[in-house]
């Protein structure tokens, strides 16, 4: 899936991407970002 990457400031696909939920019961995709490793997301909806 693809996502925003707020370090390379890029779209990138992310690796590793695990659906979650947020507090207030919002779906969400997280995973790592290929290039710097560092942790993206992507809000889904309910």
């Amino acid at each position: 899936m693809e996502a925003y990457c707020v370090k390379c400031k890029a779209k990138r696909e992310m690796k590793d991407g695990k659906e979650s939920k947020t507090v207030k019961g919002v779906r969400m995709m997280k995973g790592k970002c290929p290039k710097c490793d560092t942790t993206m997301c992507r809000i889904l909806g309910k």
